[in-house]
């Protein structure tokens, strides 16, 4: 019988005596500090500052497929898990198992043959189809669109999903609340953009005072206290409003303030 010659194991704490602890903990505990003790002082951060980036697995050049392939393989060999190419990791990231070579293709197509219509400046609507795909039975089927719904809002009629106000000037907020109200008969009581409350009837008037003169993209920066991007064209408000008796209007659309 061959007996395999003796090889210790290597990171193995042995216990040289009953008062010193062998617990695992104490190990990783030890390993976690020199971790923490490796990094650099706070002080040789100072103006260091991480953005955010928003994930999008259809956009080569940011690399964003090519990161997530090499730190989930090297998370896959921690655990001896089979690795996956950067196309299998393109295909989980979208988390549409049909969608990279069947579903998207299809629905592209069908979109490009309605796209063709517009530039082919089709006006009537019969033209036109919507698309309904179920690849799994498989079942195509197509109709005609229907006019969407129309809505009043303080005696001017507007469309439910496509309706909104457009603004080609960019006026102050003082300008633009009395717009608001000679053209389409509210009073706004609230205006927000993005995640900023911008005015409200409630602020104080001092506050108030100090804002009326700002223009809206003015208003915006100062409230936001970011500068708007050069490329930025458009900007998307959304208004709280009262109609003529004072009673709170509903589902009124956004306003679109057109810079160029």
């Amino acid at each position: 019988m061959d007996i395999p010659k003796f090889e210790p194991k290597s990171g193995v704490k042995i216990q040289a005596n009953e008062n010193e602890s062998v617990d695992p903990v104490d190990a990783d505990t030890e390993e976690l500090t020199q971790l923490a003790n490796s990094l650099p002082p706070p002080s040789s951060l100072a103006g260091f500052r991480l953005t955010p980036v928003e994930f999008e697995k259809d956009d080569d050049t940011n690399f964003h497929i090519q990161f997530i392939t090499a730190a989930s393989n090297c998370r896959a060999q921690n655990y001896a898990i089979d690795g996956a190419d950067r196309h299998k990791t393109k295909f989980i990231a979208g988390r549409i198992i049909p969608a990279i070579a069947t579903t998207t293709a299809l629905v592209t197509g069908l979109v490009c043959l309605e796209l063709y219509k517009v530039v082919d400046k089709r006006d009537v609507i019969e033209d036109y189809k919507n698309g309904f795909v179920n690849l799994a039975l498989p079942f195509l089927g197509f109709s005609e669109p229907i006019a969407s719904q129309k809505m009043e809002i303080a005696g001017v009629e507007l469309d439910k999903i496509w309706g909104r106000y457009d603004i080609h000037e960019n006026l102050t907020l003082k300008q633009f609340l009395e717009y608001f109200e000679q053209k389409y008969n509210l009073t706004v009581t609230m205006l927000s953009q993005n995640v900023s409350l911008l005015y409200a009837s409630f602020f104080p008037p001092a506050k108030l005072n100090e804002k009326y003169d700002l223009k809206l993209t003015e208003l915006v920066e100062a409230v936001t206290k970011k500068k708007l991007e050069p490329h930025v064209k458009t900007l998307i408000f959304e208004v709280c409003a009262e109609d003529k008796d004072g009673e709170d209007v509903d589902d009124i659309p956004y306003v679109c303030l057109h810079l160029d």
